[in-house]
């Protein structure tokens, strides 16, 4: 019902534009008439160009009520770059050497393998391309949930809301069995590195987050011999994960989400923003839920009790505050919408 209504209303928006250009077309044909003579190429030109304004007028980003990229904010403008790749693929492997650099140095490692090698190998396993992911059309509408895992998910009643979602983003350890009712049911895609891990349905796309080399080769390790199964603490030897549905988080667009975003505040971005403002390069409209403290102000997973209300945010690693903050702006700029749940 939704959907034929928000069509009517844009053929009628579409035929209200028509009959102004037209209007406006013979109104300055006839200002001009005295003056110049009747030339049928001329008045093609003009009706020509009025079309394109139309075209150009009525074209949007996507077909939602409200679409991410359509809103105009220059705080947004400022921060948010289409070009930077949020997926590592084959054809967008190569990193600059500051990105390079500076990523190496998030959670360093003795001796790692070259980058080069490691990405070959990587992609003789899993897909290399994910790029149509990011095209987005006029006649889309792709609506978003980001579900992360704060204690204010507790009693809210948010699972079917939450299902609704053409797309659903989960983090980490989250775990749904028995949460049902306030956190949903649905995963379609699943944000991991390898020391937050937990196995994934057959249908469900696993984004890995790298911090390091030793991530990269750590999928291949788990897609094979099981090798590796110690990065700083001990990690999964294998995986179930679909081999076919390993996605990868470009090193590059951690680093633009640091700079752009956080303007350099913690050492790195937590795994929940990271997800965030990937949604954001993907969705057409975006709903957060589960973030932030409860209506306790303790900050702990909706899954477990922590008793030291501020101590899960100070981890040295990441801002949470800031985070937050940008998190509130984001909604405040209408790109979000943010649900706070109890």
């Amino acid at each position: 019902m939704m959907a034929i209504r928000n069509k009517g209303l844009k053929m009628f928006t579409l035929a209200l534009l028509f009959i102004i250009t037209i209007t406006s077309f013979l109104l300055n044909y006839t200002n001009n008439v005295v003056s110049t003579s009747w030339d049928p190429k001329q008045i093609a030109y003009q009706f020509s160009e009025q079309v394109k304004k139309l075209l150009k007028y009525s074209r949007r980003p996507c077909s939602c009520d409200t679409c991410i990229l359509e809103q105009s904010s220059s705080w947004f403008e400022e921060r948010f770059n289409v070009t930077i790749p949020p997926f590592l693929t084959t054809q967008n492997a190569f990193l600059p050497q500051e990105n390079y650099r500076w990523w190496l140095k998030l959670q360093g490692e003795r001796s790692p393998k070259t980058m080069n090698e490691t990405v070959q190998e990587l992609f003789s396993f899993i897909p290399g391309d994910w790029e149509q992911l990011l095209d987005r059309s006029s006649s889309r509408c792709r609506r978003c949930a980001v579900v992360g895992n704060s204690g204010n998910l507790r009693q809210s009643q948010y699972g079917q809301q939450i299902d609704a979602h053409d797309l659903v983003f989960r983090m980490n350890k989250a775990p749904i069995k028995g949460f049902e009712l306030d956190v949903g049911s649905k995963t379609t895609h699943h944000f991991v590195y390898p020391e937050s891990y937990r196995e994934l349905g057959e249908t469900v796309n696993m984004i890995l987050i790298p911090f390091k080399i030793l991530d990269l080769r750590w999928v291949i390790s788990a897609l094979t011999n099981g090798t590796i199964d110690h990065t700083y603490i001990p990690v999964p030897r294998k995986i179930k994960a679909n081999k076919d549905k390993i996605m990868v988080y470009h090193p590059s667009f951690i680093k633009y989400v640091y700079d752009n975003w956080l303007q350099h505040h913690g050492r790195y971005p937590s795994t929940g923003f990271l997800s965030i403002i990937f949604a954001l390069h993907l969705c057409d409209e975006l709903d957060l839920y589960g973030f932030g403290a409860d209506h306790r102000g303790n900050w702990h997973h909706y899954w477990e009790n922590n008793p030291s209300a501020g101590a899960f945010r100070q981890t040295g690693v990441h801002d949470g505050d800031f985070e937050a903050n940008v998190t509130q702006t984001l909604a405040s700029v209408a790109k979000i919408r943010f649900f706070k749940g109890r």
